[in-house]
């Protein structure tokens, strides 16, 4: 007998710790899910901030990891930054306002190819996390950006400049009620961006709260990476 997909739900998956050395010699801890069968894509996630709490076990990303390796063949790879801590333990350093943090994008990047051996990486941000992805989520190897709710408080024109001559995708969901770039605001910022595709989501609120924004933030994932796996089901 089938049961609805819950908040606390988790999916079979090959769930590995795995432990990211920064060019500065500090030890950053994550998680890897990885599909039991083939893996459709790889998806590295850069966590809000932690100064309000943003860690690796953020909701959204918690629950990325324990559906996306099952339902899409997804593999997540989430870590904490530097000073930033969860269930699985703390990543050395200190929180530096995404300054040192540069070091920990590039040392997760580097990680993902060269440990895991990733073939198609996506990078996603929230929040906190959008920032270190704009910044500093350059390498030529990622396939495409995913931003979800993006304050725009440090990322600088330079930085759209940039990924405007790139040409790389990118996707950022922008809720109705976000606390810090509504829609009309980001349409604004992110003007000069032709690659940037934006989509708007009524109702919703920074920090995505309740099950069906979860559904369908998953569900904008997947379309991206792996859309043949649409609709993600709603009971197991």
């Amino acid at each position: 007998m089938s049961e609805l997909i819950r908040p606390s739900t988790i999916l079979p998956a090959l769930r590995t710790p795995i432990t990211i050395k920064t060019s500065d010699g500090l030890d950053l801890i994550g998680e890897v899910a990885s599909p039991e069968g083939e893996i459709s894509s790889s998806l590295l996630m850069l966590h809000p901030n932690p100064s309000g709490g943003g860690m690796m076990d953020s909701h959204i990303y918690k629950k990325a990891a324990n559906r996306l390796p099952a339902m899409a063949g997804i593999q997540i790879i989430r870590f904490n930054t530097r000073g930033t801590s969860s269930e699985a333990g703390k990543s050395e350093g200190e929180f530096d306002q995404g300054k040192s943090e540069k070091l920990d994008v590039l040392a997760a990047i580097n990680y993902c190819f060269d440990q895991l051996k990733v073939k198609d990486l996506y990078l996603i941000g929230w929040s906190f996390g959008t920032e270190l992805a704009l910044q500093y989520g350059r390498d030529t190897r990622l396939k495409q950006l995913i931003l979800l709710s993006p304050p725009m408080l440090s990322t600088t024109d330079e930085d759209l400049k940039f990924w405007a001559k790139d040409g790389r995708p990118i996707t950022a969901l922008i809720p109705e009620y976000d606390d810090y770039l509504k829609p009309e605001q980001a349409k604004i910022r992110f003007s000069n961006l032709p690659n940037l595709k934006q989509i708007n989501i009524d109702g919703a609120k920074h920090l995505w709260v309740g099950e069906p924004m979860v559904y369908l933030v998953l569900s904008e994932i997947v379309k991206i990476i792996a859309p043949s796996r649409l609709p993600l089901p709603t009971e197991i």
